[in-house]
């Protein structure tokens, strides 16, 4: 591991907190050392209070914030003095320890000081960094960790037996550091925990850390704790996944993400002995509010395996309770023997959390098990964490979810138009999106953990194919489908119209319809309240002379998707159709074309734009906002209708 610190770069930062920013981004960058707002930092300064008083100041990291992208206000204020008398406390309870940490700071806007504000108030340096270092813990998380630990660092190192974070372990610090001369260490591990180091100085500070983390992962080396894993495939069938989506959802009480890890070492892992190694508890305990304990571990009959797991984490909870309420007791991942392994989230981003910590878990077990065999803290002490009446207040607090959280949405010709629109909008509204188009530029336009672009040519039965199983394995099903992409032909009379002309509308406009909804009919059949969102064209129930291979494509669109409706209804699959007219702000309305048609009419723009009875400009989003209300509960008892969406047309009217 070397060091990312640029004493150039660290000259643009001025004040002592400004550095600690710098500092805590450089740890945030490297997933080896801190994961999804793991660890912590922070810096002791002062400030000058409203009476002109100077006042010694903890700047701790904040509840909520990760160390990747914290800002400066991302760090609470408290005092130090506040901090130091709680310390020589005998007792406190967690509750009141964030309520007098809150007392003692000097921003009340400033988020929650971190749980371990007392433990970076008693260690006598400036910078003090806290890490959750993969390399570190995975040698306290074996056989004789503690042993090797001193092998590793001699007496430079204060070795923590673990305890909960908090209160107790500060408290526990506090005493066993009374005659500790802390210039003769160079830092502090904490058994299943993590790694302190501290400095006067930012950059050192910093780089002890990386000096550490680096002796710990040569020291993993020279034992033999190397990972060689060969290349390797998953077949699990796409059908299977979505049904085991299904099953988890139901389980859960609502839609949920399944995200698949299929890579070589996520399959070598399920490979082996998982029924032992996978089942002992997670890396560090604070993992355990994401992944819960243990992760489940399916064969063919999956539903038996959830049904049993269910089963064993109601006895764990009962085993180890006093007045806790039991969470929802569905697994948060699940091994697949020999397939890799899924991450269940309540959104993409949260089920993807999952995957990371999962994919260091696996690695880190892996070379435990090279290191003379993992060893995970009781399950008494993970229930500890989870059960955390901190962590309970966290979830208590948590927003309530968008209409669409945990649903999986397919919008076809998303690139631009009405098409880019509803996208946009699931995608707000919590669905995680798979978009569509034969243009690349949807590539760039969906890239993130909740929302793909995927260029894809809607002719092509192969090609769809391949778009939906990518979206079934990076979101384990589909919910939604938006039926959108489609083109409009240059205009011919019928005795004019060519072949070419009318068969590339039917193509588009009329195939590709069909062919998406056999590619996608098998997982919505199992998907959670899904629906089927056809976007056709006020040229079915008002077709114009000249527009024979739109119209009669577009005719066809809306007929396919009211047999869609009869077909799939007995599954629970609704199928509405919507017919857009004049949606102006769209790639083939420029400014030129729009006022050439304004002119052909005898109109201003505006007036063009409003030629409808309501007087009203139609925009893309509020196409978007129809399709959501069909992909929702508005829609809910609703199938086979058909709505226009053109601000009243006389000839439909």
């Amino acid at each position: 591991m070397k060091s990312l610190y640029d004493d150039k770069e660290a000259t643009n930062y001025k004040t002592d907190l400004d550095l600690r920013v710098y500092t805590s981004r450089l740890l945030g960058r490297d997933a080896s050392l801190v994961l999804h707002g793991g660890g912590n930092t922070s810096v002791k300064s002062t400030a000058t209070n409203l009476f002109g008083e100077t006042e010694d100041i903890l700047y701790v990291k904040g509840s909520g914030w990760d160390l990747a992208t914290i800002e400066a206000e991302g760090f609470a204020p408290v005092k130090m003095d506040m901090l130091l008398k709680m310390a020589e406390l005998k007792e406190l309870n967690d509750t009141d320890m964030v309520k007098y940490q809150r007392l003692a700071m000097t921003n009340p806007s400033a988020p929650n000081p971190s749980v371990e504000a007392i433990l970076h108030a008693i260690i006598p340096f400036k910078y003090v960094d806290h890490t959750h270092t993969d390399a570190v813990v995975i040698i306290t998380n074996t056989q004789g960790g503690e042993d090797k630990i001193k092998e590793l660092y001699g007496n430079k190192v204060l070795i923590i037996p673990y305890i909960m974070p908090g209160f107790v372990l500060a408290k526990l610090i506090y005493d066993m550091t009374r005659d500790v001369n802390w210039d003769e260490l160079e830092g502090m591990v904490l058994m299943n925990h993590g790694l302190f180091t501290f400095n006067d100085d930012a950059k050192k500070s910093y780089e002890k850390t990386i000096e550490l983390v680096d002796k710990a992962e040569k020291f993993l080396e020279v034992k033999g704790a190397v990972l060689e894993i060969e290349e390797a495939s998953s077949n699990i069938e796409l059908l299977e996944l979505a049904k085991i989506r299904k099953e988890i959802s139901t389980l859960k009480g609502s839609a949920t993400i399944s995200i698949l890890n299929d890579s070589n070492e996520a399959i070598y892992f399920s490979k082996q002995n998982i029924e032992k190694i996978a089942t002992q508890g997670p890396l560090t305990p604070d993992h355990v509010i994401r992944t819960k304990r243990i992760p489940a571990i399916l064969t063919t009959d999956f539903k038996a395996d959830l049904a049993k797991y269910i089963k064993d984490y109601e006895q764990y909870f009962l085993d180890n309770k006093t007045t806790e309420t039991l969470l929802n007791p569905a697994p948060n991942f699940a091994i697949l023997k020999g397939q890799g392994t899924l991450s269940f989230g309540s959104n993409a981003k949260e089920a993807n959390i999952i995957k990371d910590i999962n994919d260091h878990t696996f690695e880190a077990i892996l070379k435990a098990q090279k290191l003379g065999g993992y060893k995970a803290l009781s399950a008494a002490n993970i229930f500890e964490v989870e059960y955390w009446s901190l962590e309970q207040a966290k979830l208590k607090k948590s927003a309530s979810a968008p209409e669409f959280s945990g649903k999986v949405a397919l919008i076809t010709g998303a690139a631009s138009g009405i098409g880019l629109a509803i996208a946009k909008m699931l995608n707000s509204r919590g669905a995680a999106v798979v978009a569509l188009d034969i243009n690349p530029a949807v590539e760039t336009l969906f890239n993130k953990a909740d929302a793909v672009g995927i260029k894809c040519d809607l002719t092509s039965s192969d090609e769809i194919n391949s778009a939906v199983a990518k979206c079934i394995k990076n979101f384990g099903g589909i919910d939604i489908v938006v039926s959108n992409a489609g083109i409009f032909t240059p205009s011919e009379n019928l005795d004019e119209l060519s072949d070419d002309n009318w068969q590339k509308s039917l193509n588009i406009n009329l195939t590709a319809h069909q062919k998406l909804i056999k590619s996608t009919a098998p997982f919505l059949k199992l998907g959670i309240d899904p629906a089927i969102i056809m976007v056709a064209s006020k040229n079915f129930p008002a077709p114009g002379k000249g527009a024979a291979a739109y119209s009669v494509a577009k005719a066809g669109q809306t007929q396919l998707a009211r047999i869609a409706a009869l077909e799939l209804g007995e599954f629970g699959v609704r199928v509405n159709t919507l017919h857009p007219h004049a949606v102006f702000d769209t790639a083939i309305w420029t400014d030129e074309v729009l006022s050439a048609r304004a002119k052909h009419y005898g109109m201003s723009v505006h007036e063009y734009k409003t030629n409808n009875v309501l007087k009203t400009e139609i925009k893309s989003d509020n196409v978007a906002e129809l399709v959501c209300a069909m992909a929702g509960k508005a829609f809910a008892k609703t199938t086979g209708s058909q709505v226009a969406i053109d601000g009243g047309s006389d000839r439909i009217i």
